[in-house]
This record gives C-alpha cells, structure tokens and sequence, in this order.
C-alpha cells in the first residue's frame, strides 16, 4: 500500500512544479514513487523532460510517471465490468458498449482517474503515489465518489425496501432475478454476491482516502489574494469528503505570518522560483510528508459526550446546513456533501444543536 499525496490550489499556482518535486524528493529517500498526471497536454512530460504514455515509465531512479487517458482507462475498466457481468449473468447485455463511449458522461473522467489510482496503489508496486491533479472541486468530488455512491446506495436500497413499488415486486423479484442470473435477488439481500463486492471495495476505497497515514492532501498557493482564499475554500472543502490536508506550500511566496493565521494550525513551506531545470532548491524546501497524520482530523466522535466535531476551516454557520437521516448525519458546505454514519450509541437521539468553535463544528446529541 502507498502513501497517496495530492495537491489542491487554483490554477497557475504552480501544483505541477511542486508535484514533480515532491516526486523527486520522495525518490531520493529510496521511495519507489509514481507521478500520475491527470492532464493529458505535454505540460508534465515537458517538465521531466520526457514523452510520457499511459503505461508508467522509468524518469530516473526509483521514479516512475504516467499520465492517465481517459478513453484507455474506460476501456480497461468497462472490460472488467463485462468480465463480472459474464461470471454472473446468463445473458450478458454490456457487451456491445465500449468504454470509450462512457466518456461523454460527466464525471467519467474522475472515476476512471480514481480506479487508475487504486490500481496502482494495490498493485504493491510503489511507496508513493503523487497525483498531479486539476487541484479543485473536481478533484475533491473524485475523491469523495466512494462516500457518495455509498450514500446513495444505502438509501436507494431503504427507499425502495419501504415503497409500494418496492412491496410490489418482493414476490416476484428473487424468482426472474434466478431466471435470468446466477444469483437471487431480494430485497433482503439486494444484489447478492456482486453488490456485496461492489461495497466491500466502496469501504476499502473510502478507508484509503480517509485515513491520514495513507492519503492527504497540500493545498498549494502563492502571495495572491485570490489565491489564498481559493486554497481556503479547498481548504474546506477537503474535510468534506474526509481527505486531510497536511500543510500549505507557498509557491514563488514568502510565507508571511498574516498568512499562517489565515491557515492555522497548518505548517507553511515556502518553495522559491524553479531556475531552469535546477530542482535541488525546490526540493530542500518541501514539507517533511511522514507528518501529515499530526494534523486535525476532518471528523471526530466523541460518544462519551455525545458530540461529532467536524473540522470545517474557512466556513462559517451561515454556509452550513445540517440534517439528520436515520443513523446519518449529513452536512453540507462548500458545495460538497459529508454523510457521517453515527456509532450505534448515538442512533435514534435527535440533535440538541450545532455551534462552531475554534474551526469546528461540534453537533450534540
């Protein structure tokens, strides 16, 4: 398993450079580390000074890069799906879609770039994987996929369980199911041994991106002011779908002390200007990444006190809405949805209220 890192900033900041020098930097520790562009123009490969391909190739010691084509990783991913459509149904009917033809749907490219990374991430191959993304909100909605399908799922599945249409079919539902796959499907059991692994990988996925030992992300920005508070905004919006954000790299900055307030408790690494292609400069500069585990995690449960303190940086009550479903409580700020699955202690009491304090909002039950 790899440590997964990512960079988050508006556009022009600088994240390809800096992408390419924690790479670098993680290679000269004897890391063995794949750089994956998400772009596919010639920028990244113009940088490492090579032609790069959808298949990871050798840049210098211990130092692989790829830079993922959509089309080809739909291919590669839409041959799986057939593959388990085969093992299950006795009539296949996906085999006559291509995958290429999957791209024309919005948000296909960020699912092919997440089942790429996990690809790689269990292929035991790497230490380290860098992910030269496009750094905003669709790289936070990549991320957060798995927590969202899963959301969805769990609802669709009660939804239909609880609807007439639902009650309706019950009977009927696991005998032309058996008719027509190798499985029973009921609504107890919805889906059987595909769904079952469908979820399973949604868990593994989610507890990748979620746990601060394997993924995080670095927000990236230099002295403009829009740029600070576009990193903020990601800032925020990071915690949401549960990705931590380890520290703030200052580009071409100074790393002021008005700037540390702005990101506290954050660390602040100031990168100076790249000369040519003398990267050692840059590379001393970066941020120790073994750290990225000490900083505040985006949800915590205190089932003692009865409160989940979410750590929600740059928002304030006003931009925050809550409500409650069930066994979930679900948040949303920054354009971006969290859906916390409350611990068996905590299910069925109502919540009291919901006040920020220092970053957080603390809910109480």
């Amino acid at each position: 398993m790899a440590l997964i890192l990512t960079f988050l900033g508006k556009g022009g900041t600088g994240r390809t450079t800096i992408a390419i020098a924690t790479a670098k930097k993680l290679a000269s520790e004897g890391k063995r580390v794949l750089l994956a562009g998400q772009d596919s123009g010639p920028g990244l490969g113009m940088l490492l000074g090579v032609t790069l391909s959808s298949e990871p190739q050798q840049v210098e010691a211990n130092l692989k890069a790829v830079q993922f084509q959509t089309a080809q990783l739909l291919e590669k991913g839409w041959e799986e799906l057939k593959q388990l459509e085969a093992k299950y149904a006795r009539t296949p009917f996906l085999k006559e879609v291509y995958g290429q033809e999957l791209g024309v749907l919005p948000g296909m490219d960020s699912a092919a770039a997440l089942w790429a990374i996990r690809k790689y991430d269990t292929s035991d191959e790497y230490d380290a994987i860098v992910y030269d993304s496009t750094g905003d909100k669709q790289t936070l909605r990549m991320l957060g996929m798995p927590e969202i399908l899963s959301w969805y799922w769990r609802r669709f599945r009660g939804v239909l369980a609880d609807s007439e249409l639902g009650q309706a079919l019950s009977p009927f539902l696991q005998p032309i199911t058996s008719a027509v796959f190798n499985v029973g499907w009921s609504l107890d059991d919805f889906g059987g041994k595909p769904v079952q692994e469908f979820n399973s990988l949604l868990d593994r996925v989610k507890s990748t991106v979620t746990d601060p030992n394997r993924t995080a992300a670095y927000l990236v920005t230099t002295d403009d002011p829009t740029s600070i508070e576009t990193s903020r905004y990601l800032w925020g919006s990071a915690q949401q779908v549960g990705l931590a954000v380890a520290g703030v790299i200052v580009n071409q900055g100074t790393g002021s002390s008005e700037l540390a307030d702005r990101f506290s408790p954050l660390s602040i690494s100031s990168v100076p200007r790249l000369d040519g292609d003398r990267w050692q400069e840059a590379i001393d500069a970066l941020p120790d990444f073994s750290r990225a585990a000490q900083m505040p995690r985006p949800v915590e449960i205190d089932v003692a006190s009865g409160q989940v303190r979410l750590f929600l940086p740059s928002f304030d009550k006003k931009q925050v809405k809550l409500a409650q479903y069930g066994p979930e409580v679900t948040v949303e700020a920054g354009d971006q949805r969290r859906n916390i699955f409350l611990p068996e202690e905590l299910r069925g009491k109502p919540a009291k209220g919901a006040k920020f304090q220092n970053g957080y909002l603390i809910v109480s039950f």
